[in-house]
């Protein structure tokens, strides 16, 4: 794999220089920037693969980068705050953050889901060749070009909401617990998962689905989980 650059964005330089020599360890290029506004300036100048970013920043906070950064691009974005509570942790996600830590957290698992999420980024691309393509009653996946579109309209998914379509229109019919869709796209186990997936979920019906509350795709099976229809 090519050498990847994330951009660490965090008002403390303390946690910006940790997290960077933990990166360069594993061979990362490092960029830093102390807050969201020079987070979106660096953004525009350099090319980056992920972004590990703080929810309380002067200026620009997380959240608000977030949704500035999800209006164009679609690279991972791993949300660093000290706020543990679920309200916090479901806005970043809502707003298009596709993992989250809290603070203080563990070198080794944030390196972990960092390069977790590297390696779905590396799959999104072009390829020439056979393609891998499932349709199902107007909702198309390329597998091969990690793209999915309605009606002929491509859809822009992070690449978390794309793990998760692919998962479910591979297994349409099928209905996939919480825990079982968490585990096989985050890789990890799902404790305490309900809240992460269902947000996704929810981004996801507000991208593929005409009317997300009576979905024609994506449906919930009351205390089971999820399933694609076939």
């Amino acid at each position: 794999m090519e050498q990847r650059t994330v951009l660490v964005v965090d008002d403390d330089k303390e946690i910006r220089d940790a997290i960077e020599i933990y990166l360069k360890q594993e061979g990362v290029i490092v960029l830093k920037a102390k807050d969201g506004l020079e987070a979106l300036e660096m953004l525009e100048a350099s090319e980056v693969h992920l972004i590990i970013l703080d929810l309380m920043m002067p200026r620009v906070d997380g959240i608000t980068a977030t949704f500035k950064i999800r209006e164009s691009r679609n690279l991972p974005i791993l949300i660093l705050s000290a706020k543990s509570e679920d309200s916090d942790k479901i806005l970043g996600l809502h707003v298009g953050a596709d993992d989250y830590v809290t603070k203080p957290f563990n070198p080794m698992e944030l390196i972990a889901r960092v390069k977790s999420l590297l390696r779905r980024y590396v799959t999104f691309g072009s390829y020439e060749g056979i393609k891998r393509m499932i349709d199902i009653r107007g909702l198309s996946l390329n597998q091969d070009a990690k793209e999915v579109a309605v009606n002929g309209e491509s859809v822009k998914l992070t690449p978390i909401e794309y793990k998760i379509v692919e998962l479910l229109m591979t297994n349409a019919g099928r209905v996939l617990s919480i825990q079982e869709i968490y585990e096989r796209v985050w890789r990890e186990p799902g404790y305490n998962a309900e809240n992460t997936v269902a947000v996704h979920i929810r981004k996801i019906r507000e991208k593929i689905e005409f009317d997300p509350k009576n979905p024609r795709y994506l449906k919930v099976v009351w205390g089971i989980g999820y399933k694609m229809e076939k």
